[in-house]
């Protein structure tokens, strides 16, 4: 039963990183371009959510709306502003601006809240649990994560598929270069693009903020596992995403109750065992 209620766990866990790695997969799909400093601003989500609702006192649910349109807002402005102008074919130039970005967040996040390790107290979210059977239960901040990353994800895919932006976005992601042919804008897409990623960023900052304690430095090693859980599941494909999130979550719960000490490092060797047996991942994306 211990095992069973570590998978179980695991599961939960895999939903806090499908919620990491959601707006790297759609940035990716439709750019074929990956934010280094993905992480970065996943962390500024969760300092954000912590300045509205403490240090300034306002309602959850006003604190939750402003992150989400703060991070959608800059996301759409950053695209189209500073990424747009290195986008091509030669994938060194987003690489670096983004990698500055990460390096300059950090150290701006350093200087406005210190080196300090910080958390959300959530209260009796924190000690309710929710009974799973007779067995075994879980707690409930780790079941409404979780269920916020199904929701998260499937509202992804209704869009992406079921939407006109959808439609642009999937025209952009196969031929970008005939789109404007068609009176589409590509700046125009890709900041789209990037808003919707960031709005889902701002989503995983604020469950960041109330799951674990995190830092001015916390951002690479949430890029190290949004990274995995895409790869895992498969380039582009987003609810091959989740998969990965469990798998990754799964093996770190598993790897934990076999010795602390293993707990990254079963993520890690997931990933890498995944890596060898296929290399485009579980469920690489389908051209449509």
């Amino acid at each position: 039963m211990v095992w069973i209620n570590s998978i179980v766990q695991g599961v939960m866990l895999g939903g806090l990183y499908a919620l990491f790695a959601a707006g790297l997969s759609l940035m990716f799909g439709v750019m074929r371009f990956v934010n280094i400093a993905h992480g970065d601003f996943i962390v500024v989500g969760a300092y954000l959510i912590l300045t509205f609702v403490v240090s300034w006192g306002l309602s959850p649910v006003l604190g939750v709306g402003m992150v989400l349109v703060l991070l959608a807002v800059a996301g759409y402005m950053n695209q189209r502003l500073l990424l747009n102008r290195v986008l091509g074919k030669d994938i060194l130039p987003p690489i670096l601006v983004t990698f500055g970005m990460s390096i300059i967040i950090q150290n701006g996040l350093l200087e406005v809240f210190s080196a300090d390790s910080q958390k959300l107290q959530t209260g009796w979210l924190e000690t309710t649990s929710v009974q799973l059977g007779d067995q075994f239960a879980v707690g409930l901040l780790p079941f409404l994560m979780f269920m916020t990353a199904v929701a998260v994800i499937g509202l992804l895919q209704f869009v992406f598929y079921k939407t006109p932006l959808g439609r642009m976005l999937r025209a952009t992601s196969d031929d970008p270069e005939i789109v404007p042919l068609m009176g589409g804008n590509n700046a125009h897409t890709f900041a789209l693009a990037t808003g919707l990623a960031s709005l889902v960023v701002g989503v995983a900052g604020i469950w960041l903020a109330m799951k674990t304690n995190f830092d001015p430095a916390a951002g690479p090693a949430r890029l190290l596992f949004a990274f995995e859980a895409v790869i895992i599941g498969g380039l582009g494909n987003i609810w091959g995403t989740l998969l990965g999130g469990i798998i990754l979550g799964v093996a770190q719960t598993v790897g934990a109750q076999v010795d602390a000490g293993y707990q990254i490092l079963a993520g890690h060797l997931a990933f890498l065992l995944v890596l060898v047996i296929r290399p485009t991942g579980l469920f690489p994306k389908v051209s449509h």
